[in-house]
């Protein structure tokens, strides 16, 4: 099977990238060559997929499949539906969970339930994607696949504030200073190891069933916002100093956060994965964030330039903090 991956090198995709390869797929990257990862076995397609100049030898092939990582625009999906159709077998989009419903009406979600999100561009592009390739499929015959990835980790610290690209709020609970929990810390939600999202995704891949159909991925691991934290805390071998602020208040100091908060992880989500389970029945999620933080942390370790602490996050948290304090004082 021959696949090719727009991009391919990320947080989520080089875990599948290596599972694809470990599996037989004759996998091809399209990418600019900037990443410093580099998955052994992947052939390289050189080039910058937002310029046509640059995709002559992308165009001399034909596709099982075609995965793009990277698009977030309406105007993304249009390149791509004009690049491939008639040229692969199935076209994936990789969306995100942030598209379901917010806030939700019925705290458990599967791929049924409603799409819209309009407190984050992010999201609402991303249904706008979807929407397009769904007219694609049934009016043009385009062959679709939509998988919704939730918060998944492996290079990534996959907390709310200080973290993600970041290694902020791992630097201040090592430091002793104050971090931020969203709410009292008590609302649900599930982290997923790249490593396990893999198993399920790479199961996706040349599936006639899945034509026309959309997926998330997760673990089964449900954990509170204060576990999730006190388990990174425990993985660094220090307690936090933690402050419990409401999502409302924090976005009203910080508008900047009301993407990552009030449009995605300020309110209970939990996920039901049976539809992937169906298709892929091999999929099962084994690495429990306990596990899966430590790995993280220890790549983190392995080169001390990885740890990028972000003055402008640490000037909001204290700026949050500060104005946090003085109004309950």
């Amino acid at each position: 099977m021959k696949v090719l991956f727009i991009g391919g090198t990320g947080n989520i995709s080089s875990a599948s990238s290596r599972l694809a390869i470990e599996k037989g797929i004759d996998l091809y990257h399209l990418n600019r060559g900037n990443s410093e990862n580099r998955i052994v076995g992947a052939k390289k397609i050189l080039g910058d997929i937002t310029k046509r100049e640059q995709l002559s030898e992308l165009e001399k092939h034909d596709w099982d499949v075609v995965v793009n990582w990277i698009a977030f625009t309406p105007q993304d999906i249009e390149r791509d539906i004009l690049l491939f159709k008639g040229k692969t077998k199935q076209y994936i989009f990789i969306s995100s969970a942030s598209c379901y419903q917010t806030p939700l009406s019925y705290p458990i979600i599967t791929e049924s339930t409603p799409l819209c999100n309009t407190l984050w561009d992010y999201s609402e592009n991303k249904i706008k994607c979807e929407d397009r390739l769904q007219r694609a499929y049934r009016e043009e015959g385009f062959p679709i696949t939509i998988v919704r990835p939730s918060l998944t980790y492996d290079t990534v610290i996959p907390i709310a504030i200080g973290g993600f690209n970041e290694y902020t709020a791992a630097d201040r609970i090592l430091k002793g200073k104050e971090i931020i929990i969203h709410g009292d810390g008590t609302s649900l939600w599930t982290v997923t190891h790249s490593d396990d999202f893999a198993k399920g995704f790479v199961g996706l891949l040349g599936l006639t069933q899945a034509i026309g159909h959309a997926f998330h991925i997760t673990s089964d691991e449900i954990l509170s916002w204060n576990m999730i934290y006190k388990i990174l805390a425990d993985s660094l071998g220090i307690e936090a100093r933690v402050v419990h602020i409401a999502s409302d208040f924090i976005c009203s100091v910080e508008p900047s956060y009301t993407g990552t908060l009030l449009a995605d992880k300020a309110e209970s989500v939990i996920f039901d994965n049976t539809k992937i389970k169906t298709f892929v029945p091999e999929f099962r999620a084994t690495i429990p964030f306990a596990t899966g933080i430590k790995r993280t942390l220890q790549w983190l370790d392995e080169n001390p330039e990885r740890k990028f602490i972000n003055p402008e996050s640490n000037e909001k948290i204290d700026r949050i903090l500060k104005k946090y304090k003085s109004i309950k004082a």
